[in-house]
């Protein structure tokens, strides 16, 4: 609502909280391919866009739901090491793609350190993409592949009420926690051996 003659309103998708338009124009001004990366309730987004006069072309992207449909997650397709898949899956697409730069859009994200949209930059940037950024905000490696949730299971092996709470959703689906890292190396393995020529042969 206008408080005097001067006020401006400010853009609908600014209101709505869903983009930054001075970081957007810097971004479309640098001429590089925008990394988007976006989080909902249950899943992790990465697309890799360009702007045009009639509005962002998505040139290659993936969604956290694809790592259960095609490669065999069981876990939560929102932590730490589905973001690092789902930015994997997206670099090794983007060098398929012919596409090696890469500017990461955080979009109104706060840029806390470890979260993860730095796991998605670090899925990427390890498919091999050059994607500007500071070391420091990537979250650790052992977190990415879940060594925390291990360790924290086995803590909880004595009580098993409590283990049985927390972990009722991984072993639903027949994954049990302590082999969490077992896991993500087996599905991180399937998403390399998908897409061989862009992975170079790399192991998980």
């Amino acid at each position: 609502m206008a408080k005097n003659a001067r006020y401006c309103t400010p853009y609908r998708r600014r209101r709505e909280g869903r983009t930054n338009y001075r970081t957007r124009r810097n971004l479309v001004l640098s001429r590089v391919p925008r990394l988007v990366a976006r989080s909902s309730l249950k899943n992790i987004v990465a697309e890799i866009v360009v702007a045009k006069p009639e509005g962002d072309r998505v040139l290659v992207s993936a969604h956290s739901k694809e790592l259960a449909k095609k490669f065999g997650w069981k876990a939560s397709r929102k932590n730490l090491s589905a973001a690092y898949l789902t930015g994997l899956l997206c670099g090794l697409r983007a060098k398929e793609a012919n596409i090696k730069q890469t500017n990461l859009d955080i979009g109104l994200h706060t840029p806390s350190k470890g979260a993860a949209i730095f796991s998605v930059l670090r899925g990427v940037l390890d498919a091999g993409v050059n994607v500007a950024h500071s070391e420091e905000k990537l979250p650790d490696k052992k977190r990415i592949e879940g060594e925390h949730i291990a360790d924290y299971a086995k803590n909880l092996s004595t009580t098993p009420e409590e283990y049985q709470a927390r972990f009722s959703k991984y072993l639903s689906q027949k994954l049990t926690p302590e082999d969490f890292p077992k896991h993500f190396a087996e599905v991180k393995a399937n998403v390399l051996a998908a897409y061989p020529a862009a992975s170079g042969g790399k192991k998980a």
